[in-house]
């Protein structure tokens, strides 16, 4: 069996690009198998075909697991994996009608990412609020130099991932 793996990082809000990662992978001969340790994905060799893959962020969901997934499969889905709350689904684009998606509105979609603020990005935001930000402050006063410059980029990356999210919920909202 030839195999392969790649390592990516796809953030909270990355989910569309991810999908899309997938796809592109499985077009090029290389079926996702899993996702493992940190952002390491397992291909395994196929003939190219157009699979669309989906995500959906519904730790709900996983207490009621057998519905949760027969729900997918009754509609086609095939379940692949759950990986740190996101749960993996993959269909041949040719049992799809157009661009299918696990959500079939712009409500859906913002239930989806609702899901996902209150799972990660608050959980973030305490973490955030509690221990980076009074590090920060400490720092500073001081005048601890290289903390203060690698504290100063996890809030660099913090605020990025906060306002990617924000953005995409937004233009969701609009939408809708």
């Amino acid at each position: 069996m030839n195999t392969k793996r790649t390592v990516r990082f796809f953030t909270i809000c990355d989910y569309e690009e991810e999908q899309a990662y997938l796809r592109e992978m499985h077009r090029s001969g290389w079926k996702f198998l899993r996702l493992s340790g940190l952002c390491v994905y397992h291909f395994e060799a196929c003939a190219p075909e157009d699979v669309v893959y989906q995500l959906d962020f519904n730790q709900e969901g996983l207490a009621h697991r057998d519905e949760y997934l027969t729900m997918f499969r009754d509609c086609g889905w095939e379940y692949l994996q759950d990986y740190l709350g996101y749960s993996y689904f993959r269909k041949p684009a040719s049992r799809t009608s157009g661009e299918e998606s696990i959500f079939c509105d712009n409500e859906s979609r913002m239930d989806m990412l609702g899901r996902v603020f209150r799972g990660k990005v608050l959980p973030l935001a305490a973490i955030f609020s509690c221990v980076l930000l009074p590090q920060l402050a400490s720092s500073i006063s001081r005048g601890e130099g290289p903390l203060i410059g690698f504290l100063s980029l996890l809030t660099g990356l913090y605020l990025g991932i906060f306002l990617r999210f924000a953005w995409k919920y937004w233009k969701l909202k609009r939408k809708s």
